[in-house]
């Protein structure tokens, strides 16, 4: 299969695009997430005027913009609109109020942002997050039930092994959302605060990434994969990391399990 190899750029996200550009393709990623938050080069209050040039900067670089990790405001809707980025990436947070409250309330949520899908054709990718967000993979499905096909899935291979899930039981139900496909890995480290999410390279966690191409194919995916630079370990620099782990999973996905 054909991917588009990208990242989140969040390590990067005091950049300008064409800063950015080089070095994203520099690694070899041919595609980027962009963060939209108060905290990165481009904020959702300027995102209307900035966004736009921001990704002609990183396309003039060969990086295709997939998504912005931001909010359901109507300015982001409209900064995506006119900048031609096709998706915008959230989690659904789980509040003092409980899970099932939390589900409802993120639910009005996305009913209410329904409206933006369709004005701007956009579409809204919600992730699975272990934590304080809907951890599982099928949590989302749930929540996503019901709502218009541009409401879509955005599948972690983290999150969903340390929901102790299987990829191939997972991608397949969740084939008709399938949005974004990320790419990392964790596992559960004991310290005397309990147990805590490490978030390591590819072979150091939970998730097996053979495993998870094997299911991509089944389902002939060929939409992004995109790699997110979580690393818990910062003494080494996560662009060195994020690279090699870029050829893990190249070779990965041309390999076949079977044969193993």
């Amino acid at each position: 299969m054909t991917y588009l190899w990208s990242v989140f750029t969040k390590p990067w996200a005091g950049l300008p695009g064409d800063e950015l550009g080089r070095l994203v393709s520099g690694l070899g990623f041919a595609g980027a997430e962009v963060p939209v938050r108060d905290t990165a080069y481009i904020t959702p209050a300027a995102a209307e005027t900035e966004l736009p040039k921001f990704t002609a900067q990183l396309r003039a670089e060969g990086i295709e913009p997939i998504s912005v990790a931001s909010d359901l405001s109507e300015r982001v809707f409209a900064a995506c609109a006119e900048a031609g980025v096709p998706m915008i990436r959230i989690m659904a947070d789980v509040g003092p109020d409980g899970y099932a409250a939390s589900v409802r309330r993120n639910r009005v949520l996305l009913e209410e942002a329904a409206i933006l899908v369709e004005r701007y054709g956009v579409q809204v990718g919600v992730q699975p997050h272990h934590g304080r967000f809907v951890p599982s993979t099928l949590g989302v499905l749930q929540l996503l039930d019901g709502l218009p096909e541009s409401f879509k899935l955005v599948w972690d291979a983290a999150h969903d092994a340390l929901a102790g899930d299987d990829p191939a039981i997972t991608l397949e139900l969740v084939a008709d959302r399938l949005g974004i496909v990320n790419l990392k890995n964790a596992y559960y480290v004991r310290t005397d605060d309990g147990w805590q999410t490490y978030f390591g390279q590819a072979g150091e966690g939970l998730s097996d990434w053979t495993a998870v191409f094997a299911a991509l194919e089944k389902l002939n995916y060929s939409g992004p994969i995109c790699l997110t630079g979580q690393y818990s370990d910062l003494s080494v620099p996560v662009e060195e990391r994020v690279k090699t782990d870029l050829q893990n999973a190249v070779t990965s996905s041309r390999r076949d399990p079977s044969r193993e």
